[in-house]
Protein backbone atom coordinates (compact mmCIF):
# COMPACT_ATOMS: atom_id res chain seq x y z
CA UNK A 1 0.00 0.00 0.00
CA UNK A 2 1.15 3.57 -0.58
CA UNK A 3 2.22 5.90 1.87
CA UNK A 4 -0.21 8.00 3.49
CA UNK A 5 -0.24 11.29 5.41
CA UNK A 6 -1.13 11.12 8.56
CA UNK A 7 -3.45 13.29 10.34
CA UNK A 8 -4.29 15.05 6.47
CA UNK A 9 -6.69 14.58 4.35
CA UNK A 10 -5.90 13.48 1.19
CA UNK A 11 -6.26 15.32 -2.11
CA UNK A 12 -7.32 13.76 -5.89
CA UNK A 13 -6.31 14.61 -9.06
CA UNK A 14 -9.13 13.86 -12.03
CA UNK A 15 -7.42 13.55 -15.07
CA UNK A 16 -9.20 13.67 -18.64
CA UNK A 17 -8.48 13.47 -22.19
CA UNK A 18 -9.27 12.23 -25.36
CA UNK A 19 -8.72 8.83 -26.21
CA UNK A 20 -5.23 8.19 -27.81
CA UNK A 21 -4.07 12.09 -26.27
CA UNK A 22 -1.62 9.71 -24.09
CA UNK A 23 -3.28 9.88 -21.10
CA UNK A 24 -2.43 6.76 -19.60
CA UNK A 25 1.22 6.90 -20.14
CA UNK A 26 1.93 10.35 -18.65
CA UNK A 27 -0.63 8.99 -15.38
CA UNK A 28 1.44 5.37 -15.19
CA UNK A 29 4.65 7.45 -14.90
CA UNK A 30 4.07 10.39 -12.67
CA UNK A 31 2.06 7.17 -10.35
CA UNK A 32 5.67 5.77 -10.85
CA UNK A 33 7.50 8.81 -9.59
CA UNK A 34 5.09 9.65 -6.51
CA UNK A 35 4.04 6.43 -4.82
CA UNK A 36 1.77 8.10 -2.43
CA UNK A 37 -0.66 8.83 -4.91
CA UNK A 38 -3.42 6.24 -5.68
CA UNK A 39 -4.52 5.03 -8.61
CA UNK A 40 -8.53 5.00 -8.79
CA UNK A 41 -9.66 1.91 -9.80
CA UNK A 42 -13.37 2.74 -11.66
CA UNK A 43 -16.01 0.12 -12.35
CA UNK A 44 -17.00 -0.85 -15.95
CA UNK A 45 -19.24 -2.65 -18.08
CA UNK A 46 -16.34 -2.93 -20.75
CA UNK A 47 -15.19 -5.84 -21.83
CA UNK A 48 -11.02 -6.01 -20.52
CA UNK A 49 -8.98 -5.16 -23.50
CA UNK A 50 -5.66 -7.52 -24.31
CA UNK A 51 -3.05 -7.32 -20.87
CA UNK A 52 -5.96 -5.55 -18.87
CA UNK A 53 -6.33 -7.03 -15.55
CA UNK A 54 -9.63 -7.15 -13.33
CA UNK A 55 -8.67 -5.01 -9.89
CA UNK A 56 -5.95 -3.58 -11.43
CA UNK A 57 -7.08 -1.46 -14.88
CA UNK A 58 -10.79 -1.49 -13.96
CA UNK A 59 -13.47 -3.37 -11.43
CA UNK A 60 -14.73 -5.57 -15.00
CA UNK A 61 -18.62 -6.18 -13.75
CA UNK A 62 -21.85 -6.41 -15.20
CA UNK A 63 -24.44 -4.26 -16.75
CA UNK A 64 -27.29 -5.66 -14.01
CA UNK A 65 -24.49 -5.16 -10.96
CA UNK A 66 -23.53 -1.67 -12.18
CA UNK A 67 -27.15 -0.72 -12.34
CA UNK A 68 -27.92 -1.67 -9.22
CA UNK A 69 -24.86 -0.03 -7.77
CA UNK A 70 -26.20 3.11 -9.38
CA UNK A 71 -29.54 2.29 -7.65
CA UNK A 72 -28.24 2.03 -4.05
CA UNK A 73 -26.10 5.25 -4.79
CA UNK A 74 -23.00 3.53 -4.64
CA UNK A 75 -21.11 5.57 -7.46
CA UNK A 76 -19.56 9.28 -6.63
CA UNK A 77 -19.90 9.38 -10.92
CA UNK A 78 -21.16 7.49 -13.31
CA UNK A 79 -21.40 7.73 -17.15
CA UNK A 80 -21.98 5.55 -20.64
CA UNK A 81 -19.00 5.77 -23.50
CA UNK A 82 -19.58 4.58 -26.66
CA UNK A 83 -22.14 1.47 -25.04
CA UNK A 84 -20.42 1.03 -22.16
CA UNK A 85 -21.06 1.68 -18.10
CA UNK A 86 -18.40 3.44 -16.16
CA UNK A 87 -18.04 4.49 -12.71
CA UNK A 88 -16.42 5.77 -9.46
CA UNK A 89 -16.98 3.90 -6.44
CA UNK A 90 -17.85 6.62 -3.40
CA UNK A 91 -17.03 4.30 -0.79
CA UNK A 92 -13.24 3.89 -2.28
CA UNK A 93 -12.76 7.41 -2.54
CA UNK A 94 -13.99 8.24 1.06
CA UNK A 95 -12.32 5.63 2.79
CA UNK A 96 -8.36 6.65 1.07
CA UNK A 97 -8.85 10.34 1.37
CA UNK A 98 -9.75 10.28 4.84
CA UNK A 99 -7.24 7.75 5.78
CA UNK A 100 -4.35 10.63 4.40
CA UNK A 101 -3.96 8.96 0.14
CA UNK A 102 -3.48 11.20 -2.30
CA UNK A 103 -5.86 9.75 -5.16
CA UNK A 104 -5.51 10.31 -8.92
CA UNK A 105 -8.48 9.51 -10.88
CA UNK A 106 -8.70 8.64 -15.00
CA UNK A 107 -12.48 10.08 -16.17
CA UNK A 108 -13.91 11.23 -19.03
CA UNK A 109 -15.44 14.95 -19.06
CA UNK A 110 -18.82 13.64 -18.15
CA UNK A 111 -17.83 12.09 -15.19
CA UNK A 112 -15.48 14.21 -13.96
CA UNK A 113 -18.27 17.46 -13.97
CA UNK A 114 -20.33 15.24 -12.42
CA UNK A 115 -17.58 14.14 -9.74
CA UNK A 116 -16.66 18.39 -9.35
CA UNK A 117 -20.75 18.79 -8.06
CA UNK A 118 -20.27 15.91 -5.55
CA UNK A 119 -17.00 16.21 -3.92
CA UNK A 120 -15.57 19.19 -2.81
CA UNK A 121 -11.61 20.03 -3.06
CA UNK A 122 -10.31 17.84 -6.92
CA UNK A 123 -8.38 19.14 -8.92
CA UNK A 124 -9.04 18.70 -12.68
CA UNK A 125 -6.89 18.28 -15.53
CA UNK A 126 -7.26 18.19 -19.03
CA UNK A 127 -4.89 16.31 -21.41
CA UNK A 128 -5.20 17.37 -24.75
CA UNK A 129 -3.27 16.17 -27.82
CA UNK A 130 -0.89 17.86 -30.45
CA UNK A 131 -3.78 18.11 -33.15
CA UNK A 132 -6.48 16.54 -34.60
CA UNK A 133 -4.66 14.97 -37.40
CA UNK A 134 -2.26 13.49 -34.76
CA UNK A 135 -5.10 11.54 -32.49
CA UNK A 136 -6.10 10.72 -35.39
CA UNK A 137 -2.85 9.20 -36.58
CA UNK A 138 -2.36 7.50 -32.89
CA UNK A 139 -5.87 5.86 -32.84
CA UNK A 140 -5.17 4.50 -36.04
CA UNK A 141 -1.99 3.17 -35.51
CA UNK A 142 -3.65 1.10 -32.49
CA UNK A 143 -5.60 -1.11 -35.34
CA UNK A 144 -7.73 -3.04 -33.29
CA UNK A 145 -11.06 -1.04 -33.75
CA UNK A 146 -13.72 -1.14 -36.88
CA UNK A 147 -13.46 2.51 -38.80
CA UNK A 148 -17.08 3.50 -37.40
CA UNK A 149 -16.08 2.98 -34.11
CA UNK A 150 -13.19 4.96 -34.76
CA UNK A 151 -14.63 7.94 -36.40
CA UNK A 152 -17.26 7.78 -33.88
CA UNK A 153 -14.10 8.59 -30.81
CA UNK A 154 -12.62 11.29 -33.06
CA UNK A 155 -16.38 13.16 -32.88
CA UNK A 156 -16.57 12.38 -29.22
CA UNK A 157 -12.95 13.55 -28.70
CA UNK A 158 -14.36 16.99 -30.22
CA UNK A 159 -16.99 17.54 -28.10
CA UNK A 160 -14.59 16.32 -24.82
CA UNK A 161 -12.14 19.14 -25.77
CA UNK A 162 -15.06 21.58 -25.71
CA UNK A 163 -15.06 20.73 -21.95
CA UNK A 164 -11.86 22.44 -21.06
CA UNK A 165 -12.83 25.64 -20.06
CA UNK A 166 -13.86 24.70 -16.86
CA UNK A 167 -11.07 22.25 -16.20
CA UNK A 168 -8.42 24.06 -13.54
CA UNK A 169 -5.27 23.18 -15.53
CA UNK A 170 -4.86 22.29 -19.49
CA UNK A 171 -1.47 19.98 -20.33
CA UNK A 172 -0.69 19.80 -24.26
CA UNK A 173 1.13 16.40 -24.80
CA UNK A 174 3.23 17.66 -27.42
CA UNK A 175 6.23 15.79 -26.12
CA UNK A 176 5.76 13.28 -23.63
CA UNK A 177 8.09 14.18 -21.01
CA UNK A 178 7.22 17.49 -20.91
CA UNK A 179 3.58 16.45 -20.55
CA UNK A 180 4.86 13.76 -17.56
CA UNK A 181 6.64 17.17 -16.08
CA UNK A 182 3.69 19.49 -16.04
CA UNK A 183 1.02 16.65 -14.46
CA UNK A 184 4.05 16.29 -11.92
CA UNK A 185 4.39 20.18 -11.17
CA UNK A 186 0.60 20.50 -10.91
CA UNK A 187 0.64 18.03 -8.01
CA UNK A 188 3.60 19.09 -6.46
CA UNK A 189 2.44 23.13 -6.67
CA UNK A 190 -1.30 21.66 -4.78
CA UNK A 191 0.68 19.59 -2.37
CA UNK A 192 2.21 23.08 -1.15
CA UNK A 193 -0.92 25.31 -1.21
CA UNK A 194 -1.42 26.99 2.14
CA UNK A 195 -4.27 25.37 3.03
CA UNK A 196 -2.32 21.71 3.05
CA UNK A 197 0.20 22.96 4.75
CA UNK A 198 -1.67 25.21 7.29
CA UNK A 199 -1.10 22.14 9.81
CA UNK A 200 2.30 21.52 9.42
CA UNK A 201 3.22 25.29 10.13
CA UNK A 202 1.24 25.09 13.20
CA UNK A 203 3.15 22.09 14.67
CA UNK A 204 6.20 23.10 13.41
CA UNK A 205 5.77 26.60 14.69
CA UNK A 206 3.54 26.19 17.62
CA UNK A 207 1.27 28.49 15.91
CA UNK A 208 -2.64 29.03 16.14
CA UNK A 209 -2.89 29.93 12.72
CA UNK A 210 -6.15 28.72 10.83
CA UNK A 211 -7.00 28.47 7.40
Amino acid sequence: MNRAEKGKRGIFIVVSAPSGAGKTSICKEVLRMYPEIVYSISYTTRPPRTGEVDGKDYFFITEKEFRQRIETGEFAEWTEKFGYLYGTSKKTMRDFLDRGYDLMLDIDPAGAKSLKKNFSGGIFVFILPPSMEELEKRLRRRGSEKPEILEKRLEKSIDEIKEIFWYDYIILNDRIQAAIDRLRSIYIAEKTRREQMIDDVNRLFHLEVKD
